[in-house]
């Protein structure tokens, strides 16, 4: 019984396929455009937490001046650190893979004829750990370059590309400003952040050869820290912000000068934000599925007035409500199913694409395909009932006398 109802409704929807086709218009729209923003969103939230993981493992930042986020949030000034600062964080912090003072300075590169404004920094080869930056060529740097602040460094792909182009930049001389500088590495390229950043665009010294050489001064910017694996971040937090009012003589009760982020509290607080966006984005999709429902029920409403005699004989002979009734939900039902499904393929299509030109990761999720299917038939179902039930309940008499 079910399946010759199944097989009137397609009947119905054959013999009137331009009609059905509108109607079903605005079922493929939402469904489409629901998997289409949820599945960017998602790629989003995956792209931002995949280039903050990139800035390093278990990273903690650490900056002078104080951090007040939110609403009005300002960021003060405080006086910079030494190296001696990084040291002490070193030696005096229990779980910690790595530390790395850093300074930069922004300085014009160049190479024969060719040159490009980049940023300096000056670290240590702990700034290759926490960063979890590898060498594509060439090697790190050795105990005396760092002591002596030598003149050597290792440039970032963008700036081998621009100065070197297909070149072996390894054993080069290159110019920083009026200082000459031996290449002993090139770095792996990391490409460009989501926020726009080109994090291959610099090049990197040691720290004490950017101080005497190029800054004049002994101040270092950050420091970045690198907790150990299963060592809690916030707890290592904790005691930085301890051991740094100690050295930087701050009374009790006294706000402090710096600052300690947890790149995780990062991670949480960006990865929230876009699912948040993600969630808003496909709610506001989902409406024009409502819309799409009320475009069923309109045109099921239509279609009983069409048959308002096909139903009367159906009566007459025998059928009875509930018959009726479903010989027209399961029209309904099958209209926004054919929806759903089109609208299932074209999200899919529409999210492969947009993550192609938007360059984030395509998240196939097939639980949200699920609901979205689920959900068109249920509209059918919702908008389809009022029409059949309408059907369902006429008188056969007045039926048949209907012209």
């Amino acid at each position: 019984m079910f399946s010759e109802t199944i097989l009137l409704s397609l009947r119905e929807i054959r013999r009137n396929l331009m009609r059905s086709s509108l109607t079903i218009l605005g079922i493929v729209i939402g469904v489409a455009a629901v998997i289409t923003m949820v599945t960017l969103g998602r790629g989003a939230t995956a792209q931002v937490a995949s280039d903050i993981a990139k800035l390093g493992t278990n990273l903690l930042q650490v900056r002078p001046g104080q951090d007040r986020r939110g609403p009005g949030g300002t960021h003060s000034t405080g006086d910079m650190f030494k190296a001696k600062d990084a040291e002490a964080i070193a030696q005096e912090i229990f779980g910690l893979s790595a530390v790395a003072p850093i300074a930069s300075q922004t300085i014009q590169s160049i190479y024969g004829n060719e040159n490009w404004s980049t940023t300096v920094t000056g670290s240590t080869n702990a700034y290759l750990k926490v960063s979890n930056w590898l060498l594509e060529s060439g090697r790190q740097f050795t105990e005396g370059e760092l002591r002596s602040g030598k003149a050597v460094c290792i440039l970032g792909t963008t700036v081998r590309n621009k100065l070197f182009g297909g070149q072996n930049p390894i054993g080069a001389t290159i110019r920083l400003g009026k200082l000459s500088c031996n290449v002993i590495g090139v770095l792996n390229s990391k490409g460009q952040s989501s926020f726009g950043t080109d994090r291959d665009d610099f090049v990197l010294i040691p720290l004490r050869m950017l101080q005497r050489r190029i800054t004049g001064n002994p101040d270092v910017s950050r420091i970045l820290v690198s907790a150990q694996d299963g060592v809690s971040t916030r707890k290592v937090e904790q005691d930085i912000e301890q051991l740094m009012r100690e050295r930087r003589h701050i009374s009790p009760g006294k706000d402090d000068d710096f600052h300690v982020r947890d790149m995780q509290e990062l991670i949480s607080t960006m990865t929230g934000t876009t699912r948040v966006l993600t969630g808003l984005l496909g709610a506001v999709a989902a409406v024009s599925l409502l819309v799409g429902g009320i475009g069923i029920m309109n045109i099921m409403l239509v279609s009983v007035t069409e048959r308002t005699r096909e139903i009367g004989i159906r009566l007459a002979i025998g059928a009875l409500e509930r018959d009726v009734l479903m010989q027209f939900l399961v029209e309904a039902v099958v209209l926004s199913s054919f929806g759903g499904v089109i609208g299932v393929l074209l999200g899919i299509a529409a999210a492969a694409i947009g993550a192609t030109v938007l360059a984030v990761p395509f998240v196939f999720d097939p639980v949200i395909i699920v609901i979205a299917f689920v959900f068109s038939a249920a509209v059918g179902v919702v908008f389809g009932y009022f029409p059949a039930r309408q059907a369902g309940q006429m008188d056969p008499i007045e039926a048949l006398r209907y012209e």
